[in-house]
Protein backbone atom coordinates (compact mmCIF):
# COMPACT_ATOMS: atom_id res chain seq x y z
CA UNK A 1 0.00 0.00 0.00
CA UNK A 2 1.29 3.30 -0.80
CA UNK A 3 2.05 5.60 1.97
CA UNK A 4 0.06 8.44 0.77
CA UNK A 5 -3.18 5.85 0.55
CA UNK A 6 -2.07 4.44 4.01
CA UNK A 7 -2.19 7.16 5.29
CA UNK A 8 -5.04 8.30 4.21
CA UNK A 9 -6.74 5.12 5.08
CA UNK A 10 -5.26 5.99 9.20
CA UNK A 11 -6.95 9.39 8.99
CA UNK A 12 -10.45 7.90 7.41
CA UNK A 13 -10.50 5.17 10.40
CA UNK A 14 -9.64 7.79 13.00
CA UNK A 15 -12.29 10.60 11.46
CA UNK A 16 -14.92 7.38 11.46
CA UNK A 17 -14.22 7.12 14.89
CA UNK A 18 -15.11 10.65 15.53
CA UNK A 19 -18.85 10.59 14.27
CA UNK A 20 -20.53 9.29 17.42
CA UNK A 21 -17.88 11.63 19.34
CA UNK A 22 -17.82 14.81 21.28
CA UNK A 23 -15.92 17.05 19.46
CA UNK A 24 -13.33 16.96 22.56
CA UNK A 25 -12.62 13.68 22.28
CA UNK A 26 -12.68 13.47 18.91
CA UNK A 27 -9.83 15.62 18.59
CA UNK A 28 -7.90 13.68 21.28
CA UNK A 29 -8.60 10.39 18.69
CA UNK A 30 -7.21 12.76 16.00
CA UNK A 31 -4.10 13.71 17.82
CA UNK A 32 -3.28 10.41 19.37
CA UNK A 33 -3.37 9.01 15.45
CA UNK A 34 -1.35 11.72 13.86
CA UNK A 35 -4.06 12.57 11.66
CA UNK A 36 -3.71 15.94 11.96
CA UNK A 37 -0.05 15.64 11.19
CA UNK A 38 -1.36 13.78 7.62
CA UNK A 39 -4.22 16.42 6.96
CA UNK A 40 -4.38 18.45 3.61
CA UNK A 41 -1.45 16.59 2.56
CA UNK A 42 1.31 17.80 4.39
CA UNK A 43 4.75 17.77 3.18
CA UNK A 44 6.92 16.51 6.26
CA UNK A 45 10.30 16.50 6.83
CA UNK A 46 10.86 13.00 6.10
CA UNK A 47 10.66 13.66 2.76
CA UNK A 48 13.51 15.99 2.45
CA UNK A 49 15.66 15.85 -0.92
CA UNK A 50 19.49 16.86 -1.23
CA UNK A 51 21.69 19.33 0.96
CA UNK A 52 25.08 21.31 0.33
CA UNK A 53 27.72 22.19 2.32
CA UNK A 54 28.72 25.20 -0.57
CA UNK A 55 29.58 28.35 0.79
CA UNK A 56 26.75 30.41 -0.98
CA UNK A 57 24.92 33.80 -0.58
CA UNK A 58 21.46 33.33 -0.27
CA UNK A 59 19.15 36.24 -0.05
CA UNK A 60 15.70 35.68 0.92
CA UNK A 61 12.86 38.59 1.03
CA UNK A 62 9.99 38.70 2.67
CA UNK A 63 9.19 38.06 6.34
CA UNK A 64 5.53 36.14 5.98
CA UNK A 65 4.78 32.73 5.50
CA UNK A 66 7.01 31.74 2.69
CA UNK A 67 9.89 33.84 3.54
CA UNK A 68 10.08 32.28 7.07
CA UNK A 69 9.54 28.65 5.43
CA UNK A 70 12.02 28.90 3.12
CA UNK A 71 14.41 30.15 5.98
CA UNK A 72 13.34 27.42 7.96
CA UNK A 73 14.15 24.85 4.87
CA UNK A 74 17.29 26.16 3.83
CA UNK A 75 19.13 26.49 7.00
CA UNK A 76 18.72 22.33 7.50
CA UNK A 77 19.29 21.66 3.82
CA UNK A 78 22.33 24.55 2.88
CA UNK A 79 24.69 24.00 6.11
CA UNK A 80 27.54 25.95 4.53
CA UNK A 81 25.23 29.43 3.33
CA UNK A 82 24.97 32.21 4.59
CA UNK A 83 21.43 32.95 4.52
CA UNK A 84 20.08 36.44 4.51
CA UNK A 85 16.49 37.29 5.46
CA UNK A 86 14.95 41.02 4.33
CA UNK A 87 11.86 41.74 6.47
CA UNK A 88 10.45 45.09 8.09
CA UNK A 89 8.02 43.13 10.20
CA UNK A 90 9.03 42.20 14.22
CA UNK A 91 5.50 40.70 14.06
CA UNK A 92 4.14 37.61 12.50
CA UNK A 93 0.74 37.60 11.96
CA UNK A 94 -1.24 33.98 11.23
CA UNK A 95 -3.51 35.77 8.37
CA UNK A 96 -5.67 33.17 7.82
CA UNK A 97 -7.15 33.37 11.68
CA UNK A 98 -8.22 37.04 10.39
CA UNK A 99 -11.66 35.12 9.65
CA UNK A 100 -11.99 33.63 13.01
CA UNK A 101 -11.59 36.82 14.10
CA UNK A 102 -14.40 38.55 12.15
CA UNK A 103 -16.75 35.55 13.46
CA UNK A 104 -15.74 36.19 17.46
CA UNK A 105 -13.42 33.11 17.80
CA UNK A 106 -10.24 34.33 18.19
CA UNK A 107 -8.58 37.56 19.19
CA UNK A 108 -5.87 39.81 17.95
CA UNK A 109 -3.62 38.37 20.18
CA UNK A 110 -4.56 34.73 19.25
CA UNK A 111 -2.59 35.52 16.00
CA UNK A 112 0.28 37.39 16.65
CA UNK A 113 3.84 35.93 17.44
CA UNK A 114 6.83 37.12 17.35
CA UNK A 115 8.95 36.70 14.29
CA UNK A 116 12.04 36.56 16.02
CA UNK A 117 11.04 33.39 17.38
CA UNK A 118 10.72 31.82 14.20
CA UNK A 119 13.71 33.09 12.21
CA UNK A 120 16.10 30.43 12.58
CA UNK A 121 19.87 30.33 14.64
CA UNK A 122 22.83 31.84 11.54
CA UNK A 123 20.16 33.44 9.45
CA UNK A 124 21.15 37.11 9.12
CA UNK A 125 17.74 38.90 9.88
CA UNK A 126 18.02 43.16 8.22
CA UNK A 127 14.54 44.41 9.34
CA UNK A 128 14.36 46.45 5.98
CA UNK A 129 12.63 47.22 3.15
CA UNK A 130 13.61 45.62 -0.47
CA UNK A 131 12.74 49.12 -2.78
CA UNK A 132 14.87 47.45 -6.03
CA UNK A 133 15.74 43.95 -7.33
CA UNK A 134 18.29 43.98 -9.82
CA UNK A 135 19.02 40.60 -10.91
CA UNK A 136 21.49 41.42 -13.69
CA UNK A 137 23.88 42.41 -11.11
CA UNK A 138 22.39 40.21 -8.50
CA UNK A 139 21.55 42.47 -5.61
CA UNK A 140 18.83 44.02 -4.22
CA UNK A 141 18.56 47.75 -3.00
CA UNK A 142 17.49 48.58 0.55
CA UNK A 143 14.96 51.19 1.92
CA UNK A 144 17.82 51.57 4.39
CA UNK A 145 20.56 49.47 4.68
CA UNK A 146 22.07 49.85 0.89
CA UNK A 147 22.87 47.04 -1.51
CA UNK A 148 22.76 43.70 -0.70
CA UNK A 149 24.12 41.02 -2.72
CA UNK A 150 23.82 37.14 -3.41
CA UNK A 151 24.39 33.95 -5.10
CA UNK A 152 20.99 33.05 -4.90
CA UNK A 153 17.86 34.78 -4.69
CA UNK A 154 14.12 33.71 -2.97
CA UNK A 155 10.92 36.00 -4.01
CA UNK A 156 8.54 35.93 -0.71
CA UNK A 157 7.13 39.78 -0.95
CA UNK A 158 3.82 38.51 -0.89
CA UNK A 159 -0.01 40.42 -2.43
CA UNK A 160 -0.28 43.99 -2.29
CA UNK A 161 -3.69 45.39 -1.68
CA UNK A 162 -5.12 48.01 -3.48
CA UNK A 163 -8.17 49.42 -2.01
CA UNK A 164 -7.37 52.74 -3.51
CA UNK A 165 -8.26 50.84 -7.24
CA UNK A 166 -11.86 51.27 -6.20
CA UNK A 167 -12.71 55.36 -6.43
CA UNK A 168 -13.67 57.03 -3.05
CA UNK A 169 -12.56 53.79 -1.69
CA UNK A 170 -9.32 53.52 1.32
CA UNK A 171 -7.95 51.65 4.20
CA UNK A 172 -8.80 54.44 6.41
CA UNK A 173 -12.76 53.45 5.66
CA UNK A 174 -12.69 50.14 7.11
CA UNK A 175 -14.39 50.46 9.87
CA UNK A 176 -16.67 53.73 9.46
CA UNK A 177 -19.72 53.98 7.51
CA UNK A 178 -20.37 49.84 7.83
CA UNK A 179 -17.70 49.38 5.84
CA UNK A 180 -15.29 46.27 6.78
CA UNK A 181 -13.05 43.97 4.74
CA UNK A 182 -11.36 41.45 7.08
CA UNK A 183 -8.22 41.08 4.50
CA UNK A 184 -6.74 44.44 6.09
CA UNK A 185 -3.86 44.25 8.26
CA UNK A 186 -0.63 46.07 8.88
CA UNK A 187 2.28 43.72 8.47
CA UNK A 188 4.98 46.22 10.02
CA UNK A 189 2.63 47.19 12.73
CA UNK A 190 1.98 43.25 12.92
CA UNK A 191 -1.58 44.56 13.51
CA UNK A 192 -4.69 42.55 12.45
CA UNK A 193 -6.87 45.92 11.86
CA UNK A 194 -9.10 43.71 9.42
CA UNK A 195 -10.25 41.39 11.91
CA UNK A 196 -11.01 43.57 14.44
CA UNK A 197 -13.27 45.97 11.97
CA UNK A 198 -14.89 42.67 10.74
CA UNK A 199 -15.75 41.34 14.17
CA UNK A 200 -17.54 45.36 15.43
CA UNK A 201 -19.46 44.93 11.71
CA UNK A 202 -20.76 41.64 12.77
CA UNK A 203 -21.97 42.63 15.71
CA UNK A 204 -23.17 45.87 14.44
CA UNK A 205 -25.01 44.34 11.71
CA UNK A 206 -26.75 42.13 14.20
CA UNK A 207 -27.75 44.75 16.31
CA UNK A 208 -29.23 46.58 13.18
CA UNK A 209 -31.02 43.63 12.17
CA UNK A 210 -32.97 42.75 15.45
CA UNK A 211 -34.12 46.70 15.65
CA UNK A 212 -34.87 45.95 11.57
CA UNK A 213 -38.05 43.51 9.73
CA UNK A 214 -38.58 41.31 6.91
CA UNK A 215 -40.56 44.43 5.36
CA UNK A 216 -37.54 46.84 6.00
CA UNK A 217 -34.51 44.83 5.81
CA UNK A 218 -30.98 45.77 6.26
CA UNK A 219 -29.02 45.69 3.14
CA UNK A 220 -25.75 44.16 3.31
CA UNK A 221 -22.98 43.43 0.27
CA UNK A 222 -19.86 41.29 0.15
CA UNK A 223 -17.57 42.06 -2.57
CA UNK A 224 -14.95 39.86 -4.36
CA UNK A 225 -13.12 41.92 -6.88
CA UNK A 226 -11.73 40.90 -10.70
CA UNK A 227 -7.98 40.03 -9.64
CA UNK A 228 -6.06 37.15 -7.82
CA UNK A 229 -6.70 37.37 -4.54
CA UNK A 230 -4.95 36.03 -1.34
CA UNK A 231 -7.43 32.92 -0.32
CA UNK A 232 -9.96 33.24 -3.18
CA UNK A 233 -12.74 31.39 -0.42
CA UNK A 234 -12.36 33.88 1.91
CA UNK A 235 -15.30 36.53 0.56
CA UNK A 236 -17.69 33.60 0.56
CA UNK A 237 -16.54 32.85 4.34
CA UNK A 238 -17.58 36.13 5.53
CA UNK A 239 -20.86 35.98 3.87
CA UNK A 240 -22.15 33.18 5.14
CA UNK A 241 -20.71 33.25 8.81
CA UNK A 242 -21.88 37.22 8.99
CA UNK A 243 -25.24 35.47 7.69
CA UNK A 244 -24.98 32.67 9.75
CA UNK A 245 -24.62 35.01 12.61
CA UNK A 246 -27.71 36.81 12.73
CA UNK A 247 -29.56 32.96 12.86
CA UNK A 248 -28.24 32.74 16.21
CA UNK A 249 -25.03 30.54 15.33
CA UNK A 250 -22.11 32.76 16.36
CA UNK A 251 -20.69 32.51 20.23
CA UNK A 252 -23.14 35.08 21.46
CA UNK A 253 -26.06 33.27 20.15
CA UNK A 254 -29.51 35.08 20.38
CA UNK A 255 -32.93 34.84 18.09
CA UNK A 256 -32.90 34.18 14.45
CA UNK A 257 -32.64 38.06 13.38
CA UNK A 258 -31.59 37.05 9.56
CA UNK A 259 -35.50 37.35 7.98
CA UNK A 260 -34.76 41.43 8.22
CA UNK A 261 -31.54 41.15 6.05
CA UNK A 262 -30.88 40.82 2.18
CA UNK A 263 -27.02 39.74 1.49
CA UNK A 264 -26.17 40.21 -1.95
CA UNK A 265 -22.81 38.54 -3.30
CA UNK A 266 -21.05 40.60 -6.31
CA UNK A 267 -18.44 39.49 -7.95
CA UNK A 268 -16.86 38.30 -11.70
CA UNK A 269 -18.06 35.46 -13.24
CA UNK A 270 -21.06 33.04 -12.84
CA UNK A 271 -20.02 30.21 -10.76
CA UNK A 272 -18.98 30.29 -6.95
CA UNK A 273 -16.74 27.88 -7.73
CA UNK A 274 -14.61 26.62 -10.55
CA UNK A 275 -14.53 23.22 -10.18
CA UNK A 276 -17.78 21.73 -10.53
CA UNK A 277 -18.58 20.01 -7.72
CA UNK A 278 -17.55 22.70 -4.82
CA UNK A 279 -19.77 25.12 -6.75
CA UNK A 280 -22.58 22.61 -7.14
CA UNK A 281 -22.61 22.24 -2.93
CA UNK A 282 -22.48 25.94 -2.28
CA UNK A 283 -24.97 26.76 -5.47
CA UNK A 284 -28.08 23.93 -4.29
CA UNK A 285 -27.20 23.25 -0.70
CA UNK A 286 -25.41 26.43 1.26
CA UNK A 287 -26.76 29.58 -0.22
CA UNK A 288 -30.63 27.66 -0.58
CA UNK A 289 -29.72 27.27 3.76
CA UNK A 290 -29.89 31.15 4.13
CA UNK A 291 -32.93 32.16 1.86
CA UNK A 292 -31.75 35.60 2.23
CA UNK A 293 -28.36 35.89 -0.12
CA UNK A 294 -28.80 37.25 -3.93
CA UNK A 295 -25.71 36.10 -6.25
CA UNK A 296 -25.21 39.22 -8.60
CA UNK A 297 -22.38 37.91 -10.94
CA UNK A 298 -19.91 40.10 -13.11
CA UNK A 299 -20.76 42.44 -10.64
CA UNK A 300 -17.34 44.38 -9.54
CA UNK A 301 -17.38 47.00 -7.13
CA UNK A 302 -15.63 50.29 -9.30
CA UNK A 303 -16.53 53.10 -6.83
CA UNK A 304 -17.84 53.63 -3.29
CA UNK A 305 -19.91 56.81 -1.47
CA UNK A 306 -19.29 56.26 1.98
CA UNK A 307 -21.23 59.28 3.42
CA UNK A 308 -24.11 58.16 0.93
CA UNK A 309 -23.80 54.36 1.43
CA UNK A 310 -23.56 53.41 -2.13
CA UNK A 311 -22.04 51.31 -4.15
CA UNK A 312 -21.07 51.65 -7.95
CA UNK A 313 -20.61 48.25 -9.70
CA UNK A 314 -19.39 47.58 -13.13
CA UNK A 315 -22.13 45.24 -14.88
CA UNK A 316 -20.95 43.21 -17.79
CA UNK A 317 -23.49 40.77 -19.60
CA UNK A 318 -24.68 39.55 -22.58
CA UNK A 319 -27.95 39.66 -24.28
CA UNK A 320 -28.99 37.14 -28.33
CA UNK A 321 -28.49 38.69 -31.38
CA UNK A 322 -29.21 37.36 -34.39
CA UNK A 323 -29.78 33.90 -35.59
CA UNK A 324 -26.56 32.75 -37.33
CA UNK A 325 -28.02 29.49 -40.04
CA UNK A 326 -24.90 28.35 -40.90
CA UNK A 327 -23.34 27.83 -37.37
CA UNK A 328 -26.54 27.29 -36.04
CA UNK A 329 -26.12 29.70 -32.89
CA UNK A 330 -26.70 33.12 -31.58
CA UNK A 331 -24.40 36.09 -31.71
CA UNK A 332 -23.92 36.88 -28.62
CA UNK A 333 -24.02 40.96 -27.70
CA UNK A 334 -21.63 42.14 -25.02
CA UNK A 335 -22.79 44.88 -22.99
CA UNK A 336 -21.66 46.68 -19.53
CA UNK A 337 -23.65 48.73 -17.45
CA UNK A 338 -23.38 50.94 -14.38
CA UNK A 339 -25.09 49.21 -11.15
CA UNK A 340 -25.73 51.56 -8.08
CA UNK A 341 -26.86 49.39 -4.60
CA UNK A 342 -27.56 50.84 -1.78
CA UNK A 343 -26.22 49.19 1.29
CA UNK A 344 -26.20 49.23 5.44
CA UNK A 345 -22.86 47.31 5.63
CA UNK A 346 -20.71 46.47 3.15
CA UNK A 347 -17.73 43.98 3.44
CA UNK A 348 -15.07 44.87 0.38
CA UNK A 349 -12.26 42.84 -0.52
CA UNK A 350 -9.80 44.99 -1.76
CA UNK A 351 -8.40 44.57 -5.75
CA UNK A 352 -5.10 43.11 -4.96
CA UNK A 353 -1.71 43.03 -7.21
CA UNK A 354 1.91 42.17 -6.89
CA UNK A 355 4.29 44.49 -4.67
CA UNK A 356 5.85 47.44 -6.79
CA UNK A 357 9.04 46.55 -6.17
CA UNK A 358 8.65 43.09 -7.93
CA UNK A 359 6.33 44.75 -10.69
CA UNK A 360 8.79 47.46 -11.60
CA UNK A 361 11.84 44.81 -11.74
CA UNK A 362 13.16 42.59 -14.41
CA UNK A 363 11.41 39.78 -12.40
CA UNK A 364 8.10 40.58 -13.00
CA UNK A 365 6.10 38.78 -16.03
CA UNK A 366 6.41 41.43 -18.61
CA UNK A 367 3.01 40.72 -20.23
CA UNK A 368 -0.61 39.23 -20.38
CA UNK A 369 -2.44 39.20 -17.24
CA UNK A 370 0.32 37.75 -15.43
CA UNK A 371 2.40 41.19 -15.66
CA UNK A 372 4.21 41.84 -12.65
CA UNK A 373 3.67 39.01 -10.83
CA UNK A 374 7.15 37.08 -10.28
CA UNK A 375 7.67 35.07 -13.96
CA UNK A 376 8.73 31.76 -12.85
CA UNK A 377 7.61 27.94 -14.03
CA UNK A 378 5.04 26.93 -12.30
CA UNK A 379 6.41 23.41 -11.28
CA UNK A 380 9.54 24.03 -10.36
CA UNK A 381 9.28 28.19 -8.89
CA UNK A 382 12.44 28.89 -10.53
CA UNK A 383 12.54 32.40 -12.67
CA UNK A 384 12.02 31.15 -16.24
CA UNK A 385 15.14 33.60 -17.18
CA UNK A 386 17.28 34.27 -13.90
CA UNK A 387 18.64 30.86 -13.21
CA UNK A 388 19.98 31.23 -9.81
CA UNK A 389 16.45 33.20 -8.65
CA UNK A 390 13.21 30.93 -7.01
CA UNK A 391 9.55 32.48 -5.37
CA UNK A 392 7.27 31.24 -3.10
CA UNK A 393 3.59 31.73 -1.77
CA UNK A 394 1.26 35.00 -3.21
CA UNK A 395 3.43 36.54 -5.16
CA UNK A 396 4.06 33.51 -7.99
CA UNK A 397 2.64 34.27 -11.14
CA UNK A 398 1.80 30.94 -11.87
CA UNK A 399 -2.06 29.56 -12.36
CA UNK A 400 -2.89 28.58 -8.78
CA UNK A 401 -1.73 28.83 -4.97
CA UNK A 402 -2.49 32.09 -3.59
CA UNK A 403 -3.07 30.07 0.19
CA UNK A 404 -0.94 29.58 2.99
CA UNK A 405 -1.78 26.35 2.03
CA UNK A 406 -0.01 26.27 -1.18
CA UNK A 407 2.83 27.74 0.34
CA UNK A 408 3.83 24.99 2.55
CA UNK A 409 3.53 22.79 -0.51
CA UNK A 410 6.30 25.46 -2.01
CA UNK A 411 8.55 24.97 0.89
CA UNK A 412 9.72 21.44 0.26
CA UNK A 413 9.93 22.29 -4.05
CA UNK A 414 11.62 25.69 -3.82
CA UNK A 415 13.94 24.10 -1.45
CA UNK A 416 14.91 21.27 -3.20
CA UNK A 417 15.36 22.80 -6.17
CA UNK A 418 17.40 25.54 -5.08
CA UNK A 419 19.64 23.48 -3.53
CA UNK A 420 19.74 21.33 -6.98
CA UNK A 421 20.79 24.37 -8.95
CA UNK A 422 23.77 24.98 -6.36
CA UNK A 423 24.89 21.56 -6.23
CA UNK A 424 24.91 22.17 -10.27
CA UNK A 425 21.87 19.72 -11.28
CA UNK A 426 18.95 20.56 -13.12
CA UNK A 427 15.55 21.58 -10.37
CA UNK A 428 13.77 18.40 -10.66
CA UNK A 429 10.97 18.94 -8.06
CA UNK A 430 7.86 19.88 -9.45
CA UNK A 431 5.02 21.52 -7.77
CA UNK A 432 1.49 20.17 -8.88
CA UNK A 433 -0.85 23.14 -8.08
CA UNK A 434 -2.02 21.97 -4.70
CA UNK A 435 -4.18 24.58 -3.47
CA UNK A 436 -6.90 24.24 -0.24
CA UNK A 437 -9.79 26.48 0.25
CA UNK A 438 -11.26 25.27 4.34
CA UNK A 439 -14.37 27.13 2.85
CA UNK A 440 -16.41 27.76 6.20
CA UNK A 441 -20.24 27.12 5.01
CA UNK A 442 -21.75 27.89 8.65
CA UNK A 443 -20.33 28.14 12.04
CA UNK A 444 -19.13 24.68 12.79
CA UNK A 445 -18.77 23.66 9.44
CA UNK A 446 -16.04 23.68 6.82
CA UNK A 447 -15.77 22.61 3.01
CA UNK A 448 -12.49 21.69 2.52
CA UNK A 449 -11.58 22.51 -1.08
CA UNK A 450 -8.44 21.14 -2.14
CA UNK A 451 -7.56 20.70 -5.75
CA UNK A 452 -4.55 21.17 -8.02
CA UNK A 453 -3.51 21.78 -11.81
CA UNK A 454 -5.70 18.63 -12.85
CA UNK A 455 -8.84 19.47 -10.53
CA UNK A 456 -10.02 18.10 -7.56
CA UNK A 457 -7.36 16.49 -5.08
CA UNK A 458 -8.53 15.54 -1.58
CA UNK A 459 -6.41 14.51 0.44
CA UNK A 460 -8.32 11.62 2.25
CA UNK A 461 -10.04 10.70 -1.00
CA UNK A 462 -12.62 7.94 1.03
CA UNK A 463 -14.58 10.86 1.77
CA UNK A 464 -16.72 13.24 -0.54
CA UNK A 465 -14.45 16.35 -0.82
CA UNK A 466 -17.43 18.86 -1.13
CA UNK A 467 -19.68 17.76 1.52
CA UNK A 468 -19.47 20.39 4.65
CA UNK A 469 -18.39 18.47 7.74
CA UNK A 470 -17.77 19.64 11.39
CA UNK A 471 -14.70 17.57 11.71
CA UNK A 472 -12.24 20.25 9.26
CA UNK A 473 -14.32 23.00 11.29
CA UNK A 474 -12.45 21.80 14.29
CA UNK A 475 -9.08 21.27 12.71
CA UNK A 476 -9.17 24.48 11.36
CA UNK A 477 -10.15 26.30 14.57
CA UNK A 478 -8.10 23.88 17.25
CA UNK A 479 -5.50 22.17 15.08
CA UNK A 480 -4.20 24.42 11.60
CA UNK A 481 -2.65 27.17 13.88
CA UNK A 482 -0.89 25.44 16.48
CA UNK A 483 0.26 23.61 13.83
CA UNK A 484 1.15 26.51 11.77
CA UNK A 485 3.43 28.08 14.52
CA UNK A 486 5.47 25.01 15.55
CA UNK A 487 5.24 22.75 12.68
CA UNK A 488 4.81 24.84 9.64
CA UNK A 489 7.21 27.64 10.33
CA UNK A 490 9.99 25.57 11.37
CA UNK A 491 10.16 23.91 8.51
CA UNK A 492 9.01 20.40 10.07
CA UNK A 493 6.21 19.87 7.70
Amino acid sequence: MSNKIESSKIAYDALNLTEGMSRRDALKVMGLTGGAAMMLGAPTEAEAGPSSDKKVKIVIVGGGAGGIMAAARLRKAASNAEITLIAPNEIHLYQPGQVFMAAGLYSESDIQHRNADFIPDGVNWVKDEVTVFDPDNNKVTTAQNGDIAYDYLVVATGIAYDYERIEGMSADLVGKNGISSVYLNDPVAGTARGGVATAQWFKDMRAAAEAASPENPIKVICTQPDTPIKCGGAPQKILYLSDDYLRGNGPVGGADVSKNAQFSFCKKGTKLFGLPNYNKTLVEEVTPMYGNITDKWDHILRKIDAERKVATFEHKYQTKGEYDEDLKEYDMIDHKETVELEYDFIHVVPPMKPVDAVANSPLGWQKGSAKGWLECDQYTLQHRRYENVFGIGDILGIPKGKTGGSARHHGPILTENLISVINGKKPEAKFDGYTVCPLKTQYGEIMLAEFNFDGVAPSFPLLDPATPRWIWWAFDLYMLKPMYWHLMMRGLM
